[in-house]
């Protein structure tokens, strides 16, 4: 049951976090957050994982390539866009699209890893966004079909598109020769190198008093600790069945508000929650593939008389 903690621990971080970001909107640029949380992150790692990653540099050396490429997917663009689409879309449709990450990983988990689909992964699928959308919706689906798209949803669906590729790929070229903590720290390196540019060409409001703490928080545990544990859960769990975790982060990010921002939990709360969780459970319990077509008995029954 412990391998079920990563990615449950993971996402109450990120749920943690997205409060955070909207804390951060107006305080502090997004092209500012973004790469300082990546320093952050990169200098707290260099003690711990550069002379490690230094000593396995041989083994790292053809991989190196792949791990550029997770950074870029999963720290780099991801992460941004995710921020961008915050100043351009509600966070009703950030909780939409981010709920469609489950599907999007089974949908590339098919052709890329040739995992076969299970009816208990669909069905589950279905059933938490169904209840995803019940939250972020606040029980008005007719009005968030009314609402449209922006381009803030564009920009979360690219966003959420990347985090599933890097998912996929993370598990599909799984860098067994590259321990998980030197795996994270060459790809924060990739982030704080790659928005580095980014960052001196956009707008900047600077670190103050206000917007430090929510850098920190950034830094530390949704950069560090979260993907960590996360690339520990894939590699336990596999894609498809750690991305199902995603669909609790609305009912997470929920509950922390109103902890935290005094706001209040409805009726559609709780049913989408029960809903939600319910998808999880059943992917999760009802691992049985689909049936493959039987032949027909006299089929069997031939054969087997042919047997010597």
């Amino acid at each position: 049951m412990w391998r079920y903690a990563f990615p449950l621990i993971a996402v109450v971080i990120w749920s943690f976090n997205t409060v955070v970001s909207k804390m951060a909107a107006g305080v502090i640029a997004p092209a500012e957050i973004s790469f300082y949380r990546w320093l952050l992150a990169a200098l707290l790692l260099t003690p711990l994982a550069l002379r490690a990653t230094l000593r396995n540099r041989q083994a790292i050396r053809p991989a190196l390539g792949r791990i550029v490429v997770l950074g870029l997917l999963g720290m780099v663009i991801y992460q941004s866009l995710a921020y961008y689409a915050a100043y351009m879309t509600s966070a009703t449709h950030m909780g939409i699209i981010a709920s469609l990450t489950p599907l999007l990983v089974l949908g590339l988990s098919v052709p890329m890893l040739r995992q076969r689909l299970t009816p208990g992964a669909v069905a589950g699928s279905l059933l938490s966004i169904v209840g995803v959308l019940i939250v972020v919706s606040e029980g008005s689906l007719h009005a968030l079909l009314a609402s449209g798209i922006g381009p803030g949803d564009g920009l979360m669906l690219l966003a959420m598109l990347a985090y599933s590729l890097y998912v996929v790929l993370l598990k599909r070229w799984n860098l067994r020769e590259v321990p998980p903590l030197q795996l994270m720290y060459l790809q924060v390196l990739v982030a704080a190198v790659a928005l580095f540019p980014v960052y001196l060409l956009s707008p900047r409001m600077g670190l103050s008093a206000t917007n430090l703490p929510l850098v920190l928080f950034a830094g530390v545990f949704a950069s560090m600790a979260a993907p960590l544990l996360w690339m520990h859960a894939v590699g336990r769990l596999g894609p498809s069945r750690t991305s199902m975790f995603f669909n609790l982060m609305p009912l997470f990010t929920a509950l922390i508000a109103a902890a935290t921002l005094g706001e209040t939990l409805e009726g559609y709360h709780a049913i989408g929650g029960v809903l939600t969780v319910g998808g999880v459970l059943l992917a999760e319990l009802w691992k049985a593939p689909f049936s493959a077509r039987k032949p027909p008995v006299g089929a069997t029954m031939a054969v087997r008389k042919d047997r010597p």
